[in-house]
């Protein structure tokens, strides 16, 4: 029989919840059943980081740390997990954290209404195990805005306080926290609430097989990072939600041979280091999408499924000549990666069928693989568009080619006139190449909205297509690259 309870750990005591609203948010609970008002709400879209707090999961012997964003993480997402707030980093009377006092002494806080999120973002940053530089520091708070501090001195106090060497409450506990988190994270399926309104957890693909083919209508969410949305923005009810991020074989990383193979309840975290392998271009792109607080949350799988027509992960997956496999019930398919994408919000996926794994490919001796996402903010913003570049040259020649493209029509897709322009192509003639540059035209209609106008769109698409040729060519990344000129294809 499945738990009809959330449990996870919070202060070092067990909390089980057995009223959990399907569409109820981290934040929520949070603010107005437990009474945390240190956690703030700002954006209600996991943008601005005031709402960050803590995730802890067991990894081996010891606990692993994420920020998360509580606006847009869901409260039954929290199953199996510890969960620590701003509130339990240093009791009355105590001392503070470390990263609490360095944001004193640095004069890292002004009006304060952001600074819970930026202590609980550095409170995962000091359990990373290594020491913090500048540029570490960067990306790390990409995801937390302050409006009247400024951020040279919070960076200071990261700096200062992320030295590598954890020694708080939290890490001398580590190991009696990872065996909690052991007998709180079961190997049961999760079902709380009835047949017309619930949140479930299943534990294996089985499970989650069975209950989807019962609930074709449900939401199915491995981080919720778009869906949430629907729910804070849209004020829409989900009376039935699937959460993927328990069961055990969409969580894998695999190899088949030579290719990577991702179960679709991986996070970005987690794929990181796996895709950036493939090409330091991927990893360059998932540094730059979203937020550490999104990446710890959200799935390579689900930025799959949703078919977004501006996703980050598509075109280059595309362009690597990925597939996915998707099931239902028992039955099971494979199909090449463009051809999931349908029509502007169509995938093809039956009712009851949901995506399981991603199968990569790396790249072969002779092929040259470029990607590039062009939004108006580097950090953290939607893509206007992103381009993905496979070219396969032999003696100076393109003898097979690879483009998708990103936000330049209602889904990811190839450019295949362009590809078919390109075969035969000398690298070393430039001037030879305005025939493929002018096939895109062919390719796509791109249209304007506020993120582009399509005239910007066509032409930023030409001009990454001839950077894409000049670096097959030969050209030193150094001459074609603003951003990510050091990353040399591994």
């Amino acid at each position: 029989m499945p738990r009809t309870c959330i449990r996870f750990l919070r202060r070092g005591e067990v909390v089980e919840l057995r009223d959990v609203e399907p569409d109820e948010t981290l934040l929520e609970y949070l603010r107005l059943r437990e009474g945390s008002m240190g956690t703030k709400e700002g954006c209600a879209e996991g943008d601005c980081g005031a709402c960050t707090v803590v995730l802890g999961r067991r990894d081996g012997d010891r606990v692993r740390y994420e920020p998360v964003n509580a606006c847009i993480y869901l409260l039954g997402m929290v199953d199996g997990r510890e969960l620590v707030t701003v509130e339990d980093l240093s009791a009355p009377g105590e001392a503070l954290h470390p990263v609490q006092a360095a944001l004193i002494d640095h004069h890292g806080s002004q009006c304060g209404f952001c600074t819970p999120g930026f202590v609980m973002s550095l409170f995962a940053l000091y359990h990373q195990g290594r020491a913090a530089d500048r540029a570490g520091v960067n990306d790390w708070l990409a995801g937390n805005l302050c409006r009247c501090t400024g951020y040279r001195p919070i960076a200071d106090a990261a700096l200062a306080s992320c030295t590598g060497r954890a020694d708080d409450a939290f890490s001398r506990r580590s190991a009696r926290t990872a065996a909690a988190l052991a007998s709180v994270d079961g190997e049961d399926d999760l079902f709380v609430g009835d047949e017309e309104r619930f949140f479930a957890a299943p534990r294996s693909a089985a499970s989650l097989s069975d209950l989807y083919l019962r609930h074709p209508d449900a939401t199915l969410v491995t981080g919720a990072t778009d869906v949430a949305l629907w729910i804070t923005k849209q004020l829409r009810r989900l009376p039935r939600v699937i959460h993927l991020g328990r069961v055990r074989e969409l969580l894998r990383i695999d190899r088949e041979g030579a290719t990577l193979v991702l179960g679709a309840a991986v996070s970005y975290a987690d794929a990181e280091e796996a895709l950036g392998a493939v090409h330091p271009d991927i990893a360059e792109v998932l540094r730059r999408l979203g937020s550490k607080q999104i990446r710890a949350a959200g799935s390579v799988g689900g930025n799959v499924a949703n078919g977004s027509p501006i996703g980050d992960t598509p075109p280059p997956l595309i362009a690597l000549g990925a597939e996915l496999e998707l099931r239902r019930g028992d039955e099971v398919r494979r199909l090449a990666l463009e051809d999931f994408f349908v029509d502007y919000g169509r995938q093809d996926r039956r009712p009851g069928e949901f995506v399981s794994r991603l199968f990569v490919p790396r790249l072969e001796p002779g092929q040259h693989f470029s990607c590039h996402k062009i939004s108006k903010r580097f950090d953290q913003d939607i893509s206007a568009l992103l381009g993905a570049f496979r070219l396969s040259v032999s003696a100076g020649r393109v003898v097979d080619a690879r483009i998708a493209f990103g936000g330049m029509a209602a889904t990811p897709r190839r450019a295949l006139r362009c590809e078919a322009a390109l075969t035969g192509l000398r690298l070393r003639s430039p001037e030879a190449w305005r025939p493929a540059q002018d096939a895109l035209d062919r390719d796509f209609r791109p249209i304007d909205d506020m993120r582009a106008s399509a005239t910007y769109r066509a032409g930023v698409a030409k001009a990454l297509l001839a950077k894409a040729l000049l670096e097959a060519g030969g050209t030193p990344r150094s001459e074609t690259r603003v951003v990510g000129a050091e990353a040399e294809r591994a």
